[in-house]
């Protein structure tokens, strides 16, 4: 078989290690245009030893080596749909689709194995253009387009870019200060999803949603399955940090259960399920 350019390769020796975390059924089963009352929900995300997602607030910081970049890849491959903020999408540029070999653009058909994204973007803050990688890719074939879920109407123009490549955006009937509260309006986004045929998401951040997934509200009870690389390196001061707010009177704020500690190459993955009885 030849080799596709750009594509990754996550053999199974490793994936199997995975398996028991991920959605029951991939987004290639007969159920895939079924809808669901609630999506499987997986939070993943790289960070470093001093818990740090990214230097500075705004940088692109890259922690995953290799093969644990290639895991994350496969965890695509495997959801309806990669869930980021707007902060994310402004501060990274990113791409939001699968180069697991095997997959629509990578040497499959159509687009099959390629997630949906959804940017969660309140004020409309996202000003993306048709230069943007996600949108360049879903034209080439190599992704799809976002569902950008938002409540402010958008202009023509964006709308024009998004629709043009398959994208929509979804206004919700919340203010912006519904969605920033902490863990109220997930239902809601969730719901929206599932009713578009979207039966597993994979939230891959960045800071706001990861916290505000973590932190008090009720949030925190929709994720069925956690998996962390944690990175052999420190940040240090100043950088963007997984630290949810836990109030005043709760501790342990969150612990996982059914953990299994898998490396991969110099990095270290943490799978879990989270044990809500402690909240």
């Amino acid at each position: 078989m030849t080799a596709v350019r750009d594509a990754l390769h996550f053999p199974a020796s490793d994936s199997q290690h995975i398996e028991g975390y991920l959605p029951h059924d991939p987004p290639t089963s007969p159920r895939s245009h079924q809808h669901v009352s609630k999506p499987f929900v997986t939070l993943t995300f790289a960070t470093s030893l001093d818990s740090q997602l990214a230097i500075a607030p705004g940088v692109q910081t890259a922690l995953s080596g290799p093969q644990s970049k290639a895991m994350t890849h496969f965890l695509r491959s495997r959801h309806d749909a990669i869930l980021i903020g707007a902060g994310t999408a402004i501060a990274d540029n990113p791409s939001l689709n699968c180069r697991i070999e095997g997959v629509g653009g990578y040497g499959g058909e159509g687009l099959v194995g390629q997630p949906r994204p959804v940017v969660v973007d309140p004020h409309g803050r996202w000003q993306f253009s048709e230069a943007s990688k996600v949108m360049r890719l879903a034209k080439e074939g190599k992704g799809k387009a976002p569902y950008i879920v938002t409540c402010v109407e958008p202009s023509n123009t964006q709308r024009k870019i998004l629709e043009s490549v398959g994208g929509q955006f979804l206004v919700l009937g919340l203010s912006p200060e519904d969605i920033a509260a902490s863990g109220s309006s997930w239902h809601i986004i969730l719901d929206a999803l599932a009713h578009r045929g979207i039966k597993s998401v994979m939230i891959e951040g960045g800071g706001f949603v990861i916290n505000d997934i973590l932190g008090p509200g009720p949030a925190y009870s929709l994720v069925d399955s956690v998996i962390v690389t944690i990175a052999p390196t420190w940040l240090g001061r100043g950088g963007v940090q997984v630290c949810p707010d836990g109030g005043s009177e709760r501790l342990p704020i969150t612990r996982l259960k059914d953990t299994r500690w898998i490396p991969l190459g110099e990095d270290v993955v943490l799978c879990g399920r989270p044990n809500t009885t402690l909240r």
